[in-house]
C-alpha cells in the first residue's frame, strides 16, 4: 500500500541564488492527517498545470496482458487508482472473452474489491487455469496463486518470504517455475531505491534464483545455483531443461555480462553455459522441436530496455546465428510459433513493428507496423501470442490516445478494454526526421496545448534515457515529467539519436567511445529541423533529460549557450568518480572499451565536469538520494560546481527514490518544479 506523504522543505541560501531542497517523507501523524483533512475542505482553485498533470495521472496503466494458449480468453493487470486520482501502488487483474460481448470480470485471490498488489499473470498450456501473484494472505509480500479460468475462488500454493516473478507452466501443467530472491529487501532491478549501506561495507546481494513449485503438493524448491542469479528463462519443449540468463554475483550489476544456459529441471540442478555473448543477450526462447534456442543480442544499457539482432544457437552450445545482421531495426522481444517460425517485435525507428523471420533461411516477412506503441513495462514491444501463432492481445496507446488492451489477428486488432475516457491536456505529435553526419535520425515533436500557428512558441529538448532506448509515440504515465511541458506551452522534442534502438546495431553502437560528441551533434541538428518546421522562438530553448539525457543536458550545457534554461534529472557530471559510486559499473565497459582506471581520458573527454567553466545556463537539478544507477554525489558535483562559478542553479533531492521515482507526491512535484524553472527562464 501506497503511504500518505508530504514535503517538508529545508532551504539553504547561498549566492548566485543556488539553494539546495531536501524532501523529507513526513510519517502519517494524527497532526498530518487532521491538516489532510483541513486541506481536502478547502481546495485550491485548480491550473492548466494542475489539469496537465492531474490527466496524466488518470489514465489506468496496463502492466501486463495474456491471451489464453486457445485464444478465447484474454487478461490484464492494469493499475488501480486512489480517491486522489494517482496510482495507489496496487493493482487488479481482470479476465474478459477474446469477442468482448460480456464485461470483463477481476479475478483475485482476495475479497471482493479489495485493493492489493496482483498481476504477473500466466496461462495454463490447455487455458483451463490461471497462474498468478498476489499480496492477499500478506501486504507487501507476494505469494503463487492458481486459479480456474472459468471462475472460482484462488489457491494459494507458496508461503515463502522474499520476492516472486515470472511464473510459467510447464508443458505437462504440473509445475509451475518462478524467479525466487529470497529475504529480499526489496524490489529486483537497478531502478529501484537501494538499501541504505553501513558499518563494514561488503560486495553483499541477494540472488534470484529459479524455482519450482509442484501444483498438487505445493512443494517449492529452488533448482539453480545459489551464487548464480537468474534473469530470465524458458522451458523446454518435454520440460526436462531450462534456457536461461544468468551471472554470478551481484544481479543489478551482472545483467551486462550474463551469458546462455541451459539448466536441468531435475534435482541435481545441472547448469551448463552454451554462450558467452560479446554483448548483452535477453529473451531466451526455446524452439518447438528443442533443438535451437533464440534470444536478442545487442548492445543494451538498462536491464528493462531490450534491442539488439535475433540469433539462434544449438541447445548444445556452440556457434550463434545472427537472423537479422544489418537489419534497420532492434528487435526487443521475440517468441517461437508452432511452425517453427520466430515472431518477433522491434522498433523502426520511432514506431513499433512486428515480423517473422525463419531461421533456416533468415526470411523476414513484416506483419504490423504503426506510429504508436506496443508496450508492457518500462521499454518495448511486447504482445502476448496465442498457439495459434497469429492471434495476439497487446497494449497500444500514443501521444494522444490512452493505453488500451486490443487482440485478434496480428494487424488487425479490435479493440477489447474500455478504460481510460481521458483525452489528452497536450498538442498533436508528428514524427520528423533530418540528416546528420550520414546518418538518418528521427524524433518527435509534440505540439503545445491550443497550438496557434501565428505564434512563436519556446520549445524544450527531451534527450531520452538509455542511451539504448527509443522514444515512441505512446501515452505519458504519471512519471514522465517532459509530456507536461507540451501542456504547459512549450514544444518539445524527443530525438533518437545515434546509440538509440530503431536503426539497426550499427547505429545502436556509434556512440561507443563517443559520448556527447556525435550523438549531441544529431541532438542539435534535430533542433534546427524543428525550427525549420515549426513556429518555434529560436531564442527561448531549453534541454531536459532524465538518466543518459540527464548527463546529455549536464554536457549540453557545457558545449553551447544555445539553451537558455535546463533540467538535468538523474545524470552523470564526471565518469571518472561515477566509475566508482555507481551499482551498475558492468555497463560501462561495452561503451568505452575499458574501464576507467586502464583509459581515464576517454572517460574524461565525455565528462561534463573536465569543460564546466563554459557552462552559462540556468541550470536545475533533480535527483533521488538511493539512486544506485546515477548516484546523488553525481549531482551534488555538478551543482556545486555551478554555484562555485557562479551559474544561476538550484539542487532537488527526493527522499528514499532510486533513479525510477515511486511516489506520485515526488513525480507531481518533479513536474511542477520543472515548468516552473522553465517559465522563469522562457517565458
Amino acid at each position: 500500500m501506497q503511504l500518505s506523504k508530504r514535503f517538508v522543505a529545508c532551504a539553504f541560501c547561498f549566492s548566485f541564488c543556488a539553494q539546495i531542497t531536501l524532501l523529507a517523507q513526513q510519517k502519517n501523524s494524527p497532526q498530518h492527517a487532521a491538516k489532510k483533512t483541513l486541506t481536502a475542505a478547502t481546495p485550491k482553485p485548480a491550473t492548466p498545470l494542475d489539469e496537465v498533470i492531474n490527466t496524466m495521472f488518470a489514465a489506468r496503466r496496463f502492466e501486463q496482458t495474456a491471451i489464453s494458449p486457445d485464444a478465447k480468453k484474454i487478461a490484464w493487470v492494469e493499475t488501480l487508482v486512489g480517491k486522489d486520482g494517482a496510482p495507489d501502488g496496487n493493482t487488479a487483474i481482470f479476465i474478459v472473452d477474446t469477442d468482448a460481448t460480456a464485461p470483463p470480470k477481476r479475478l483475485s485471490a482476495a475479497t471482493v474489491n479489495a485493493a492489493r498488489a496482483e498481476g504477473s499473470v500466466a496461462w495454463s498450456r490447455d487455458s483451463k487455469q490461471i497462474a498468478f501473484l498476489s499480496d492477499a494472505a500478506k501486504p507487501g509480500q507476494l505469494q503463487l496463486y492458481v486459479a480456474a479460468a472459468a471462475g472460482g475462488p484462488a489457491k494459494k500454493l507458496t508461503n515463502v518470504k522474499g520476492l516472486l516473478a515470472s511464473p510459467a507452466w510447464s508443458p505437462d501443467g504440473k509445475t509451475i517455475a518462478v524467479l525466487f530472491t529470497e529475504n529480499a529487501t526489496r524490489a529486483a532491478g537497478p531502478l529501484v531505491a537501494e538499501t541504505p549501506a553501513t558499518g563494514e561495507i561488503k560486495d553483499s546481494y541477494f540472488e534470484q534464483r529459479l524455482a519450482l513449485v509442484d501444483l498438487a503438493t505445493g512443494d517449492f524448491r529452488q533448482i539453480s545455483p545459489a551464487d548464480m542469479y537468474v534473469y530470465e528463462f524458458d522451458w523446454s519443449p518435454d520440460g526436462a531443461r531450462f534456457a536461461v540468463t544468468a551471472a554470478p554475483g551481484n544481479g543489478d550489476d551482472n545483467w551486462y555480462i550474463a551469458q546462455l544456459y541451459t539448466l536441468d529441471a531435475g534435482p541435481l540442478g545441472m547448469m551448463k553455459s552454451v554462450y558467452k555473448p560479446p554483448l548483452q543477450i535477453a529473451n531466451p526462447a526455446w524452439s518447438p522441436d528443442g533443438k535451437r534456442i533464440a534470444f536478442i543480442a545487442g548492445l543494451m544499457s538498462d536491464e528493462p530496455s531490450v534491442g539488439g539482432d535475433i540469433y539462434t544457437i544449438a541447445a548444445t552450445g556452440g556457434d550463434a546465428t545472427n537472423l537479422t545482421p544489418e537489419r534497420k531495426s532492434s528487435a526487443s522481444w521475440l517468441t517461437w510459433t508452432a511452425q517453427g517460425e520466430i515472431l518477433f517485435g522491434e522498433f523502426i525507428g520511432g514506431d513499433a513493428a512486428i515480423s517473422t523471420v525463419d531461421h533456416a533461411s533468415g526470411s523476414i516477412a513484416p506483419l504490423f507496423q504503426d506510429e504508436g506503441s506496443l508496450t508492457a513495462g518500462l521499454w518495448g514491444t511486447n504482445i502476448s501470442v496465442a498457439s495459434d501463432g497469429s492471434t495476439a492481445a497487446a497494449v497500444r496507446s500514443a501521444f494522444g490516445t490512452p493505453p488500451e488492451v486490443w487482440a485478434g489477428q496480428i494487424g488487425h486488432w479490435k479493440q477489447i478494454s474500455h478504460r481510460n475516457a481521458v483525452k489528452p491536456a497536450w498538442g498533436e505529435a508528428k514524427s520528423i526526421s533530418w540528416k546528420n553526419d550520414g546518418y538518418d535520425i528521427q524524433g518527435w515533436l509534440l505540439y503545445p496545448r491550443d497550438f496557434d500557428p501565428a505564434k512563436k512558441y519556446p520549445m524544450i529538448v527531451v534527450v531520452h534515457g538509455g542511451p539504448g532506448a527509443a522514444v515512441q509515440s505512446g501515452w505519458p504515465d504519471s512519471w514522465d515529467f517532459s509530456t507536461a511541458l507540451a501542456g504547459a506551452g512549450y514544444f518539445v522534442l524527443h530525438p533518437n539519436p545515434r546509440g538509440s534502438f530503431g536503426q539497426g546495431e550499427a547505429f545502436t553502437r556509434a556512440n561507443v567511445r563517443d559520448f556527447g560528441y556525435g550523438d549531441f551533434r544529431d541532438i542539435l541538428a534535430g533542433v534546427d529541423e524543428a525550427l525549420r518546421v515549426a513556429p518555434i522562438d529560436p531564442n527561448r530553448l531549453g534541454l531536459t533529460g532524465w538518466s543518459y539525457g540527464g548527463y546529455m543536458t549536464m554536457w549540453g550545457i557545457t558545449q553551447t549557450n544555445r539553451f537558455k534554461a535546463a533540467m538535468a534529472g538523474a545524470g552523470l557530471a564526471n565518469f571518472l568518480s561515477y566509475y566508482g559510486e555507481n551499482q551498475i559499473d558492468q555497463w560501462m565497459i561495452p561503451f568505452f572499451g575499458k574501464s576507467v582506471y586502464d583509459d581515464p581520458d576517454v572517460y574524461a573527454k565525455s565528462s561534463p565536469i573536465t569543460f564546466i567553466k563554459n557552462a552559462k545556463t540556468p541550470t536545475l537539478v533533480i535527483v533521488g538520494d538511493s539512486d544506485g544507477e546515477c548516484p546523488t554525489p553525481q549531482s551534488y558535483e555538478f551543482w556545486h560546481a555551478l554555484k562555485t562559478l557562479g551559474v544561476e542553479t538550484q539542487l532537488v533531492v527526493y527522499e528514499h527514490e532510486g533513479h525510477h521515482f515511486s511516489s506520485p507526491a515526488h513525480q507531481r512535484d518533479r513536474i511542477r518544479r520543472t515548468v516552473a524553472w522553465f517559465d522563469g527562464h522562457l517565458r
